[in-house]
């Protein structure tokens, strides 16, 4: 497996047809909706379709979505995903999904920072950014932990039922230093 995309306890790999289960209920958690853009579930063959077609050349497809894999286990805890790519800046949203049963365990520290060391190595870009709803500081943590500065606040950003809440960008500049993960 490639060693930009892995460590001794995750790989960031490639959809499966495997992951469907996982893909649906993650996709139809609507707990998740207000960090996305979500507002209607996703029908399995939906999903299916999307596994099927997917087109991993973040380039063509302005975007770019791995499973996050437990080695020990072969099991997918989560998704790490890049999108809003912008080939001519090199820069790139990144996003991040660990199943609830296995957060606050690290995957999501790791997964950030194999994906960001493969998009600075291997891709050559320049940047990437979150937005962070203000009220998930374990989020808000992990980013700040790997080295992401909060670069703008952003008012009233996402509805979370009636009311709405504040989010954070954070940035990551591509400035030549690589991590041991």
């Amino acid at each position: 497996m490639d060693a930009l995309l892995s460590n001794d306890s995750i790989v960031l790999r490639a959809l499966e047809p495997g992951d469907l289960d996982s893909l649906y209920l993650w996709e139809n958690d609507t707990r998740l909706w207000n960090v996305g853009c979500a507002t209607a579930p996703f029908s399995r063959r939906q999903l299916e379709e999307y596994i099927a077609c997917y087109d991993a050349d973040v380039f063509a497809a302005r975007q770019l979505r791995l499973v996050i894999e437990e080695k020990k286990t072969g099991r997918a805890v989560g998704t790490a995903d890049l999108y809003d790519f912008d080939p001519v800046n090199l820069r790139a949203g990144i996003g991040i999904l660990v199943d609830g049963s296995v957060r606050r365990m690290g995957y999501g520290y790791m997964a950030v920072a194999l994906l960001e060391r493969y998009c600075f190595m291997r891709l050559g870009m320049h940047q990437l950014w979150a937005v962070v709803p203000a009220g998930n500081e374990p989020c808000r943590r992990m980013f700040e932990s790997l080295g992401y500065g909060i670069c703008g606040r952003l008012r009233s950003w996402l509805r979370v039922g009636s009311r709405y809440e504040d989010a954070y960008v954070y940035q990551r500049l591509n400035i030549g230093e690589n991590r041991d993960i």
